[in-house]
Order: C-alpha cells, then structure tokens, then sequence
C-alpha cells in the first residue's frame, strides 16, 4: 500500500474508534500520531533498504510484529507516563494497522496471502532489491501508479482507494479540521498575545510626548 493509503486507513479506524469509545472527535495529537505510526514502518524499512542497504528488501524490522507489539506497548507506557494515554493508543493503533494492511493489499492484488511481510527475521520477503536510491524507486513506483490514474486506467481497487480519500477528508472535516485546528488555534492565540502586548514604559512616554 501507498504511504497515503496506510494514513487514510490508520485515520478513519481511530476516528471510528474515538467517536464510538471516548464519544468525541480525535484531537491534534491524537490525530497526528495516529498518521505518523501508519506511515512509520515504510519510514524506517524503505530508506534503510533502498537508499542504505541495511536491508535486503522495504519490509524488513519497521514491518515486523516482533518489533511493532514491543514499540507500540512501549509508547503507550510512555505517553501513559506523560498524561497522553489516548495518543498512546492512537499510535499503538496505526502502527499495528499498517502490518495487516500490506498483506491484505499482497492478497487483493496478487491473490496470496503473504503473512512474510511482517514476520521478518523469522520469514524474509524475497531476494535483495537493487539499491538505486530511496527517492528513484519511489519515483519509479509513483510514476506506474500516476500513469494509470491519468490514463483512466481505474481498477475496482483503484476506485475503493479514491472513494476512502474522498470519506476521509469528510470525516477528517467532520472531526473539526484536526492539527489544523489547533494549528490556526495556536497561530491566533499567538498574534492576539502580541497585539494585546502592554506597552513597555519607554513606549508609554513617548505616547506622552
């Protein structure tokens, strides 16, 4: 799956989840966690193997339930730990969404089911992948996939894919414009504190005068 796919997954899941448990919309951090650890395990194995070769292939440690449970469990002890317990579990969520994600993606696509994807060391996925850059293979994988969708070239599971894009800008707007919201929040706070600023004495004399 594409980094956005696993996002759009990972969101709508822990705003199900937020509404259905905490009966409220995620918050900013909330939100942002749960985005950023849907996208992590391509983050860390991606790069490694493509860019460094630490890795044979894009789905090596980040992918791993060995490595997801311990890291998600040790997140939530930590954001436990800081009065963030919710963003603990938003975390834990798409971190853990993401392994499944990519194998039923294998299986949709391919007709296997490649539970490999995330049991490496036990399992590996294939040979070692050629190392021509993290950046040229992501182009190179993009451009098939861009070409398709201006072709007109949609497959049913094309189309699935754009009708979650479309559901979760709603759902993502519907839940107050998280991180954004409390972006503009910060940005208004901020220049309502500089212009309410007192003024200094100097400042006040020179009025005066």
């Amino acid at each position: 799956m594409w980094p956005w796919e696993h996002a759009i997954v990972g969101y709508l899941a822990y705003s199900a989840f937020s509404h259905l448990y905490y009966r409220r919309s995620p918050s900013g951090l909330e939100a942002f966690a749960v985005v950023f650890a849907s996208v992590l395990p391509d983050l860390i194995d991606k790069p490694l193997a493509w860019e460094f070769g630490v890795f044979e292939t894009g789905y090596a440690l980040g992918h791993s339930i060995l490595f997801a449970v311990p890291l998600s469990v040790a997140v939530g002890l930590l954001a436990r730990r800081l009065d963030r317990t919710e963003a603990g579990i938003a975390f834990a969520l798409g971190y853990l969404l993401h392994l499944p994600s990519d194998v039923l993606d294998g299986y949709l696509r391919g007709g296997r089911v490649r539970t490999e994807l995330m049991l490496w060391p036990v399992q590996t996925v294939g040979s070692a992948e050629e190392r021509i850059g993290f950046a040229d293979e992501f182009w190179r994988l993009f451009e098939g996939y861009q070409r398709a969708l201006l072709a007109g070239e949609l497959s049913t599971y094309v189309r699935v894919q754009l009708a979650l894009a479309a559901l979760v800008v709603v759902v993502w707007l519907y839940d107050g414009a998280p991180v954004l919201r409390e972006s503009l929040g910060y940005c208004r706070r901020l220049v309502s504190s500089v212009v309410s600023r007192p003024k200094r004495p100097l400042e006040a004399n020179e009025d005066r005068e």
